[in-house]
């Protein structure tokens, strides 16, 4: 009898708050019987910092920088299915905040007009930092998404109804109580 193949799972985090990474550990012990089933590859849990070919891919945060774009793109193109999770990457989120104001403007109040700066501070402007972009976007707005699963975080719960259902070939639902904004 042949073990059946494990589904390889990417993670990674754009412009967020890694609420969503942490809502995956809230799986708990069900982590144990999801391990039976997927092999991460690209994840904080196993330090891998570009994806190879996998099932699925899950991202949470926005997209706010060249880099976020790059890496994006990245999973996208070795990711079979795509899913966005958290309010970040489905619709911005709070770092989408300061889209209505310039970035011009948001680098100069930061680096030359806050207090507690030294005198003479200037923006950054070195090659080692991300380009930022002007607005930060949802990640359907630079790749194709398959899912949604929104939250801010989603709860452990919804996470764990949502990959089960994937894994089983089920299209995810999630019934009242799972989805929540507070």
């Amino acid at each position: 009898m042949s073990e059946k193949k494990k589904l390889r799972v990417a993670t990674t985090s754009l412009a967020g708050c890694f609420g969503c990474h942490m809502s995956i550990l809230d799986i708990d012990e069900r982590l144990l019987d999801l391990l039976e089933v997927v092999e991460f590859d690209r994840s904080p849990i196993t330090d891998i910092k570009h994806c190879g070919p996998c099932d699925l891919g899950i991202i949470e945060g926005g997209v706010c920088n060249a880099e976020n774009v790059h890496v994006l793109r990245e999973f996208r193109n070795n990711c079979k299915i795509l899913v966005a999770i958290g309010a970040c990457s489905v619709n911005g989120g709070l770092p989408a905040q300061r889209n209505h104001l310039e970035l011009h403007d948001i680098l100069t109040a930061v680096y030359q007009t806050e207090g507690g700066l030294a005198h003479g501070v200037h923006i950054p402007n070195d090659p080692e930092l991300p380009l930022p972009l002007n607005q930060v976007h949802p990640i359907h707005e630079v790749v194709k998404v398959d899912y949604f699963l929104p939250g801010c975080p989603p709860s452990g719960d919804a996470i764990w109804k949502f990959l089960t259902d994937l894994i089983a070939g089920r299209t995810p639902h999630l019934g009242h109580g799972l989805i929540h904004y507070d």
